[in-house]
């Protein structure tokens, strides 16, 4: 049962990781768009591709939280007290970043909208840091088990941790530039999908080069994630970096539609391939899923809890993201494209 309870918790993690880094990646390409003429129409666009779901993508990370103390509370409490101050800035950064999406669009000066712009982006940059360093911390095994405190600095302040947050903006970015293009193809703006295209190749590249150097960081500061990665998760790693490559070339190749789902294979497998990887250590190499567990009874209760959420819940997160896909929710933050001559 505590088995069960853990590929949820990794399930809902996994399903963070996609969504709510795109979400965040998307923030990331508003940092970086320029001036308000240069990056004006980008940001329209990842206005008109975030706002109908911000919200509901975070969704998943409350999951995860309430999985996690519910179903692992040593666990929980461990990496909570360690990890205390990326957590902090995490939620910081959450928060300001939502607020500051919001009242970017209310506000009429646009000396303010620059400023709650800025907020919003520098947000969505200290989010997946933070949170990519909490992993490398946790997978590095400098998260002590029995609800102890340790270092706070060095938990997250280490070369897995730098390497993890690294990543994160990166896979974010990747995964959000797929999305963008997508999304630009929906609008008809020929120029958005050239535009955020471009991105896509690069972010690409660099998650890939990062990638590529967290073999050698990991190797020396978090030798059972290693181990693990190229022995039992490395079918996944594969699979991992053959979809990466993919998106890239199909979306080289301007094929409409496909690469984005080849960019979330991608990131979904480096995921699952972390979590096998630890297998089945919650806090390695300290703490296993057995003994961090929860008793039965509360566990079972979770996994009900899960169940009836599948039924009830999921099917609304299907439907709002079909209906946003087909353009049939209010259009929010971005004008529609000219038509074209003829």
């Amino acid at each position: 049962m505590a088995d069960a309870a853990a590929v949820v918790l990794f399930v809902a993690i996994t399903m963070y990781a996609i969504f709510g880094g795109a979400d965040f990646g998307a923030g990331f390409w508003d940092l970086v768009a320029g001036g308000t003429r240069r990056g004006g129409r980008p940001r329209e666009v990842i206005d008109h591709s975030i706002a109908p779901v911000w919200e509901a993508n975070h969704v998943w990370l409350i999951f995860v939280f309430v999985v996690l103390w519910t179903c692992f509370p040593d666990a929980y409490s461990s990496i909570m007290l360690t990890m205390f101050v990326p957590l902090t800035l995490a939620a910081l950064g959450i928060v300001l970043r939502g607020a500051s999406f919001a009242f970017r669009k209310a506000v009429f000066r646009t000396r303010d909208q620059r400023n709650f712009g800025a907020a919003f982006a520098l947000g969505s940059v200290l989010v997946p840091y933070c949170l990519g360093a909490v992993v490398g911390g946790v997978a590095s095994g400098r998260v002590p088990s029995g609800g102890k405190a340790g270092d706070p600095w060095d938990s997250w302040v280490n070369p897995t941790s730098v390497l993890g947050g690294v990543l994160a903006i990166c896979v974010a970015a990747y995964l959000a530039a797929f999305f963008l293009v997508r999304d630009a193809e929906r609008l008809s703006d020929e120029e958005m999908v050239g535009y955020f295209r471009v991105r896509a190749l690069g972010a690409g590249i660099a998650a890939g080069v990062v990638a590529l150097v967290g073999i050698f960081v990991l190797h020396e500061d978090a030798p059972y994630l290693y181990d693990g990665l190229t022995s039992r998760a490395l079918p996944l790693v594969i699979v991992s970096g053959l979809a990466g490559v993919g998106a890239l070339v199909l979306v080289l190749r301007r094929t409409r539609g496909v690469p984005r789902w080849t960019a979330v294979v991608a990131v979904g497998s480096l995921i699952v391939a972390w979590g096998v990887a630890q297998w089945d250590y919650l806090l390695p190499e300290s703490l296993t899923v057995s003994e961090a567990a929860a008793p039965d009874g509360t566990i079972a209760a979770v996994l009900v809890a899960t169940a009836v959420a599948v039924v009830l819940i999921l099917p609304g997160f299907v439907l709002l993201y079909v209906l946003d896909q087909k353009s049939l929710l209010p259009e929010e933050g971005v004008a529609e494209p000219s038509p074209g001559p003829g």
